[in-house]
């Protein structure tokens, strides 16, 4: 396997690694709430607003410009999970995206039909299910979570199924607590029974290079934000469900799939963007020099996860022996991303975020939007210390942290 670049080759890349606090240099470990940004993705978004910027399907120069660079992103982003470029729809964001996805599909549901949700995922494949169950009178059901591995009760679904089951919406990965869950399982389930899959890749694609064939997925929804793009959000879904479902759109706009699904004046530099965070992603190693975009990242996931992987571990490990620290999700030997939640007992987790912060590790804290797991960890109230390793994350940050932590519970 190709090793990753250099990190401190990598951490060269981001102009806000330069930044310092109360006189030391920043750890920004707050990566599965949004990454920072290279310098070579906001040059490519800055060259579009200042040399192609225009509206799309036009005859003059700068709109056909702007039509060829979104349909290279639609290219790239078709390379990045393993779909077509007729197949990948451009939104505000992943929440927005799902909000519109389920409309469109419960137009097609009987009231009394039901959709699988799940006790561990982002309310973002929660809520928009649950405003279709109130709207359409769609019945919801539950996937609970073990509490103790912060895992799925997979064993579980099956039961879960029934002749009026019409949608599985899952978390190929937990944004709150690491854990990847075995995603080619469950949608094989629910193909079973003839039920379509959403899968929420949002915490998924940072870390594990998507392939929605193998993940068995129908829809597969993701945040260029979470992998050092932009504020963009991408959803991935089969041909057929694009060009069929009774998306709600303007009478003038193309009916044929994605346009279709994209509603008004797209965010075209950050589209352009994200194609262009993708692409850097696949150079990070040196065999992707001359490789094909798949094939470099490929390369280039394969080293991330081993770099964060030993990362993850020299985590778990440091807080795990600190006294009155809990930590929660699977263990580094299980499957999981290198993001780490955490209490300290009888502190809430914004003063343990406030100390960090003060000691330049900004981190993350409350329930992330993923309320339902907090609620079954019984932390709703004082909420989660979330740590997450990114790319241009280094060993001496990892340490800072928890020696950061381990000084705040010196001191009380």
């Amino acid at each position: 396997m190709s090793p990753l670049n250099p990190v401190e080759e990598i951490r060269f890349a981001f102009p806000a690694l330069r930044r310092t606090h109360n006189g030391v240099a920043v750890a920004y470990l707050d990566g599965p709430g949004g990454t920072q940004v290279p310098s070579a993705v906001v040059e490519v978004m800055t060259d579009y607003l200042l040399h192609h910027n225009a509206n799309t399907h036009w005859v003059y120069p700068t709109s056909e410009e702007t039509d060829a660079l979104l349909l290279d992103a639609r290219r790239v982003f078709a390379t990045f999970v393993g779909g077509a470029p007729a197949e990948i729809v451009f939104g505000a964001n992943m929440t927005t995206l799902t909000f519109h996805a389920a409309r469109a599909l419960a137009r097609s549901w009987q009231p009394g039909d039901e959709v699988i949700v799940t006790a561990l995922d982002h309310h973002a494949n929660v809520a928009p299910w649950q405003a279709v169950a109130r709207d359409f009178g769609i019945v919801l059901r539950w996937l609970e979570v073990d509490a103790v591995t912060g895992t799925l009760r997979l064993d579980e679904l099956p039961q879960l199924f029934t002749a009026r089951t019409r949608l599985l919406a899952i978390g190929a990965a937990s944004n709150a607590l690491g854990t990847v869950s075995d995603i080619a399982a469950a949608t094989r389930m629910a193909r079973d029974v003839g039920a379509l899959s959403y899968v929420d890749g949002v915490h998924y694609a940072p870390h594990y290079l998507p392939d929605v064939a193998t993940l068995g997925a129908d829809f597969f929804a993701c945040s260029a934000y979470k992998f050092y793009g932009p504020h963009v959000g991408v959803l991935w879904g089969r041909r057929d469900l694009l060009d069929q479902l009774d998306v709600p759109k303007l009478a003038p706009a193309p009916d044929t799939a994605p346009d279709r699904w994209e509603t008004g004046t797209q965010n075209h530099e950050g589209i352009v963007g994200a194609a262009a965070a993708v692409r850097w992603l696949a150079s990070l190693t040196p065999a992707a020099t001359d490789a094909g975009l798949r094939a470099g990242l490929v390369a280039s996931y394969a080293a991330m996860h081993e770099r964060e992987a030993q990362l993850f571990a020299r985590l778990w490990d440091g807080l795990h022996d600190i006294p009155a620290v809990r930590c929660f999700g699977p263990p580094p030997d299980g499957p999981r991303t290198a993001t780490l939640a955490f209490t300290v007992e009888g502190l809430p987790s914004e003063m343990v975020a406030r100390t960090l912060a003060a000691r330049g590790c900004f981190v993350s804290n409350g329930d992330f939007y993923a309320s339902t797991i907090a609620e079954r960890l019984g932390v709703a109230e004082t909420g989660l210390v979330r740590v997450g390793a990114a790319v241009y994350t280094t060993a001496d940050e990892i340490d800072r942290v928890i020696e950061g932590v381990a000084e705040l519970i010196g001191e009380l």
